[in-house]
């Protein structure tokens, strides 16, 4: 059975006075109904970019897809006009972007937004799409729904734009879901809140979903598979668990022990408790990028030939079934020697 989503070698450039921006560089993956993908990684590295590019919200010029296939239900998104994706987005894809605030229509009611979108791909009345808009704005938890649904962005708090933007994602029942960075602007309860949210919808309407995100920490909640990005390039992926507890890219590593272990106890009074990791360094230029793996030039674990040419995303050696890696380096030893050596990156 065909995938829901199969991506295939996306390329996405951008031509500007400055020269050529690789923005992304051979994505290549898949996406089975129900699942949930966390695509990670650091700003620039191309994960929002590609998602952007698939759905037709990039702008043309300066940008422009180089190359590759992004098959939805065996249709490539990226050969589609602009009316069938104008039918496509809000219907069978639903998209929630990080700031609610400047992805509502500040004058219009929120009722009015969701009602729009239901009117359009479903062709309900228009009673039966006001009471939609209500039903579905009780379905994510904010509550006097009927009064609420008259009101407009500014009347609602941070963590309730937030949900309003996920009804309108989700009103027509999509089969994939796309959330770009939907919790980063909230504080760490309201984020827990949405994040118990997605996995009640996910479980109940059985939607596909794209979480993009710089945040490891929200991806243990919520994905089955992780796709780690840099330099507009797939550093490894596989499903969450293996990514987590049998890391194989160094950038993965960074990323992971740059987070506080709440494993850890907590350091007494005038005790050093373990210190975070920083990657050293700063993203690549992508009007110029490293000659070889874009991350070589920030890899303490770096080879010789990290520096000369981009190594494969391939299966990883004695890993999970599906734990890719792109890497010319065995990191299991290395980063065993790290551990020893204090952790430092």
């Amino acid at each position: 059975m065909a995938p829901l989503l199969d991506v295939r070698d996306l390329t996405v450039r951008f031509d500007t006075r400055d020269g050529t921006v690789q923005a992304v560089t051979g994505v290549t993956y898949s996406l089975e109904a129900g699942e949930t993908l966390a695509v990670v990684g650091e700003s620039g590295s191309g994960k929002s970019v590609h998602v952007l590019a698939m759905m037709g919200l990039i702008p043309k010029p300066p940008g422009r897809i180089a190359a590759g296939q992004a098959l939805f239900e065996g249709r490539d998104l990226l050969t589609m006009s602009e009316k069938e994706m104008r039918d496509l987005r809000g219907g069978k894809i639903g998209m929630i972007f990080q700031d609610p605030m400047s992805s509502l229509n500040p004058v219009l009611t929120v009722g009015f937004q969701i009602v729009e979108s239901l009117r359009r791909h479903l062709g309900l009345s228009k009673k039966a799409a006001w009471a939609r808009a209500a039903e579905l704005l009780d379905f994510v938890g904010i509550p006097e729904p009927q009064r609420r649904v008259k009101q407009y962005p500014h009347q609602f708090s941070g963590g309730m734009r937030q949900r309003a933007m996920i009804a309108i994602g989700i009103a027509c029942e999509p089969k994939l879901l796309i959330a770009d960075e939907p919790t980063t602007a909230l504080d760490v309860t309201v984020q827990a809140q949405v994040l118990d949210l997605m996995r009640r919808l996910r479980k109940q309407l059985g939607m596909a979903m794209i979480w993009i995100t710089h945040d490891m920490g929200v991806v243990a909640g919520i994905a089955d598979n992780v796709q780690v990005m840099y330099g507009g390039r797939v550093q490894e992926r596989g499903p969450a668990r293996a990514v987590f507890h049998d890391t194989r890219s160094a950038y993965t590593w960074g990323l992971l022990h740059s987070l506080p272990d709440h494993d850890d106890p907590p350091a007494k009074f005038g005790e050093k408790g373990r210190r975070l990791v920083q990657i050293p360094g700063y993203p690549p230029d992508m009007t110029d990028p490293p000659k070889g793996d874009p991350f070589a030039p920030r890899n303490r674990f770096a080879t010789e030939r990290c520096h000369l040419e981009v190594p494969p995303l391939v299966q990883a050696a004695d890993a999970a079934p599906g734990h890719l890696v792109a890497a010319w380096y065995d990191l299991r030893p290395l980063r065993a020697e790290a551990a020893v050596a204090g952790g430092a990156a």
